[in-house]
């Protein structure tokens, strides 16, 4: 009752089925949802190309600028190129459904591998970054990052717990005034470089420039490809949208294009203007907030709204996750809990999963941003690359209105993502990406063999081809360790199951023995009693023989385990009393034809 009552002040009351349509979200809503992970992404992107770009001198910021625009660029390929996929999939075009779609199931589970690790390491990353904007501001907070990002994904959970609409009105606020005080940040350091307000920074030679290797571009590339994670949430979540479900979702991923394009060049282009470059102890758009205004209000202002975004981004992840690991449950490839809706209409398992393995990489990499952006990117890259491919594959074999153009708009795509992910993969290997390149088949390997115990279930259960059954021989023994009212209340019990049934004891001691036989006469409601000899005294290996005996007559034997057990009144003092019962159900669980009922005897307080 009280475990009930805590469920209900957290999670909140159970919602309808018929509700269920009533849970969709508006277009501005769904914008909070949806986007919040590619938008927080913006806070530490541009970090992680000035990050790559340092380890080859200041003088390299210079490159910040171009790197950008090709990462905006990319943006723009990518946002068309899903808007395409929800017009082909008004019913949600996730990468794992597409690519199963149009180029089977391998290249759909290696996508869906590829986005269940994305969706984890977007949670660890994000909560990380909204700690790391935290600490910023304040230091002596900086030594417990990593059981504030615990805390964070237990709170962010728990309110996607009570219901994808009230975990959106939650968070649309923040992502919004996100948006607003960030887009008056770039606005108004924008307007400061263009009246000179800020002296000119110091020019960079031109041999330093040029001294900048290929690798390390390539490098703060790849790094600052995270800036397009959690743009495919749009197109997974088009179910959850108010009708018309398409046409809304592709309004607000193009809302989601624009708004990221323009905070992420604002960003890159005013930390290479103050040739900031990043600090351990602080981010860059904390040194950018404090360069723009100062030490006051607004720099503070900046850095909630920053880390409330951060943390925020991970309720994309608890939107998308879910909902994936049900697609890949109903089709067998998952176990089937995580198809299940729980009280709230959401799907419970996916949710609780998902906190639990992001707060364990929190723990394990100390909730450290650059431990674990490396890991990142590699897997939601793979899955644009497998999705247009597939939206590709798709335009050639079923030609609909307008496949031509949409078939090049999607061969782009699929043609620069896939060139990222050779990037990443090449540049971040070594420094942590080989885990997710060896963790999707892995996975994918996982889900074929749920598939394939499925299958073996199925075919094992299925009437098909299945003869008359033989006649059963049914025995029930009732296992007696003493004689009192709950073994009387189970002899009752058998034999209204069959009027032969046999307790059956195991002698630990000759005399108790005699004394059970004594009483017996008087007690046992005329059921024989059948006396193990156990010389070593214990209690399992008589039994198991016994039961070996019986059921050497051949496979039709079906034998019923009835056994007594009493309850008492309090959970603790369950630890005064043997627990008998347990280990006796535990070593016959997996015994073929033998089943095993539990009688209890509830105690009184």
């Amino acid at each position: 009752m009280r475990v009930h009552s805590l469920k209900k002040l957290f999670v909140g009351t159970p919602i309808a089925t018929a509700q269920a349509r009533h849970e969709r979200l508006s277009g501005a809503v769904a914008l909070a949802v949806f986007s919040s992970d590619a938008l927080s992404s913006t806070a530490y992107a541009t970090e992680e190309v000035l990050l790559a770009l340092a380890s080859a001198g200041p003088a390299a910021i210079a490159y910040a600028v171009p790197i950008g625009l090709a990462i905006a660029a990319l943006i723009v390929v990518v946002i068309s190129s899903y808007r395409q996929t929800i017009v082909a999939y008004p019913g949600g075009g996730g990468a794992y459904i597409v690519a199963k779609d149009n180029l089977g199931t391998l290249p759909g589970l290696l996508a869906g591998a590829a986005l269940l690790i994305d969706y984890t390491l977007t949670v660890a990353v994000s909560v990380a970054a909204g700690v790391a904007a935290l600490t910023s501001a304040v230091p002596s907070m900086f030594p417990y990052r990593a059981l504030l990002g615990v805390v964070l994904i237990a709170l962010i959970a728990t309110a996607n717990l009570r219901g994808l609409r009230e975990s959106g009105n939650i968070f649309a606020v923040p992502t919004y005034l996100f948006v607003a005080s960030f887009g008056a940040m770039i606005g108004y350091g924008l307007v400061r470089w263009f009246l000179g307000v800020d002296p000119e920074p110091v020019p960079v030679l031109a041999g330093e420039a040029h001294a900048v290797g290929l690798f390390v571009i390539l490098r703060a590339f790849a790094s600052g490809c995270t800036a397009l994670t959690g743009v495919e949430a749009v197109s997974d979540g088009v179910p959850a949208f108010r009708p018309p479900e398409a046409a809304n979702a592709r309004r607000v991923l193009a809302a989601l294009g624009v708004i990221l394009f323009l905070l992420f060049m604002g960003i890159t282009f005013l930390a290479a203007h103050y040739r900031v470059l990043p600090r351990p102890e602080e981010t860059v758009v904390s040194q950018l907030a404090r360069h723009i205004f100062g030490a006051g209000f607004l720099y503070f202002e900046i850095q909630a709204v920053t880390m409330m975004i951060l943390v925020l981004a991970a309720n994309t992840a608890f939107a998308d996750f879910p909902r994936l690991a049900s697609f890949l449950a109903r089709d067998g490839f998952m176990p089937r809990q995580f198809a299940n809706r729980g009280d709230r209409l959401v799907f419970s398992n996916g949710i609780l999963i998902l906190g639990g393995t992001a707060a364990l990489l929190i723990v394990l990499f100390d909730g450290d941003v650059h431990g674990l952006i490396p890991l990142y990117a590699v897997g939601v890259f793979l899955s644009f690359t497998l999705s247009q491919a597939a939206m590709v594959r798709r335009w050639i074999t079923r030609r609909e209105p307008g496949w031509r153009w949409r078939l090049w708009l999607n061969a782009i795509g699929a043609s620069v993502t896939g060139l990222v992910v050779i990037v990443i993969a090449g540049t971040k290997f070594i420094h942590g990406a080989w885990i997710v390149v060896v963790l999707m088949p892995l996975l994918v390997s996982l889900f074929l063999a749920i598939r394939r115990h499925y299958a073996e279930v199925a075919r094992q259960l299925s009437l098909e081809n299945f003869g008359t059954p033989a006649p059963m021989e049914h025995v029930v023994l009732v296992l007696v360790g003493d004689l009192q009212r709950g073994v009387v209340q189970a002899l009752q019990y058998a034999r209204t199951l069959s009027p032969s049934a046999k307790a059956v004891y195991v002698e630990l001691d000759p005399d108790k023995t005699r004394r059970l036989e004594e009483r017996w006469g008087k007690w046992g409601m005329g059921v024989p009693l059948v006396v193990l000899t156990s010389p070593y005294r214990l209690l399992r290996p008589p039994l198991l023989d016994y039961l070996d005996h019986l059921q050497a007559r051949g496979e039709h034997v079906m034998v019923t385990i009835v056994i007594p057990e009493f309850i008492p009144a309090r959970w603790w003092q369950h630890l005064l009393h043997n627990q008998t019962a347990l280990l006796i159900k535990g070593s016959l669980l997996f015994r073929k034809n033998v089943v095993v009922t539990d009688v209890p005897y509830h105690l009184a307080r």
